[in-house]
């Protein structure tokens, strides 16, 4: 039995949709199974049980892992992240998971300059001590979080950002549950660590062209000092403080580490993968 937790995220799903399409059964564990159950299609429903699951608590993990031999780790980073997935690895390790598939990210290191990234590197510490194979998938950025500058292109026709010039990987959430359905139902699972991007860079000044030319009208981008751009988020865009905290700093590491794509998801899946232009076109009401 494959286990999602996290599955009413953006990868937890496509997971299980992935997963649906390979005709593999799995258990999406989630806090509102009723609304989780709700967000799946008839044919991912089909394949997959719904049971509620309290990351919190210890018990309910165990209860909702019993049975499972492997797990999609892949929780939404926020000030709790680290404590629920290493209480999630805890019920693994008593439940006897053989193969947990961990989304974490890029530069998951002890000392960067990314808080999130900082709580991944502690998660993967836990789970290389705790015997069971693992494999890291080391995603770049959603193309699906592009659709948080829709708002701002739609009324004025700007983006807000800090990164300069520099350019970003992204990625397609989608793309990212195939990869782990693939590494999931793969009948001798090995462990490792896969990056994943797209098929190109996109510096915000390439990003906004594009979206102009799509669009049929200027997208500009207002380039921020890295204060501003929190002040923005915070004031105007309404993110919580460690959210745009996260931003920020993730913004500015792009500026500093060049992001360069990876033909890991080709060699993993056999095919490339989905294109920022593709995903534009087919999002492009949300930011009429």
């Amino acid at each position: 039995m494959i286990v999602i937790m996290g599955a009413s995220g953006a990868t937890g799903g496509a997971t299980l949709r992935s997963l649906a399409a390979l005709g593999a059964p799995s258990r999406a564990l989630g806090r509102d199974p009723a609304r989780l159950a709700a967000s799946l299609d008839e044919r991912t429903l089909a394949r997959t049980s719904v049971l509620p699951v309290e990351a919190s608590d210890p018990a309910s993990l165990r209860t909702a892992f019993r049975g499972a031999r492997r797990l999609l780790l892949t929780m939404a980073n926020g000030p709790q992240q680290v404590q629920y997935e290493l209480n999630a690895i805890e019920a693994a390790v008593d439940c006897g998971v053989e193969h947990v598939v961990k989304v974490s990210a890029p530069a998951a290191e002890p000392n960067s300059p990314v808080g999130v990234s900082r709580g991944h590197h502690l998660i993967e510490e836990r789970l290389r001590s705790s015997g069971i194979t693992t494999t890291v998938l080391r995603p770049y950025a959603f193309m699906q979080k592009l659709l948080l500058l829709a708002p701002g292109i739609a009324a004025a026709g700007v983006v807000h950002g800090a990164l300069g010039q520099a350019r970003c990987n992204y990625v397609d959430a989608r793309d990212i549950g195939d990869a782990a359905a693939e590494v999931l139902t793969r009948p001798e699972p090995a462990g490792g660590a896969v990056p994943l991007t797209g098929g190109r860079a996109y510096s915000y000044p390439e990003l906004t062209a594009l979206l102009g030319e799509l669009l049929g009208r200027p997208v500009r981008y207002l380039d921020l000092s890295p204060s501003e751009l929190h002040a923005h988020l915070v004031d105007r865009a309404g993110m919580p403080h460690w959210l745009a905290t996260h931003v920020v700093e993730i913004q500015q590491l792009a500026t500093v580490r060049e992001e360069t794509p990876d033909d890991a998801f080709r060699r993993l899946t056999g095919r490339a993968p989905r294109t920022l232009e593709a995903f534009l076109a087919e999002n492009l009401h949300r930011f009429r």
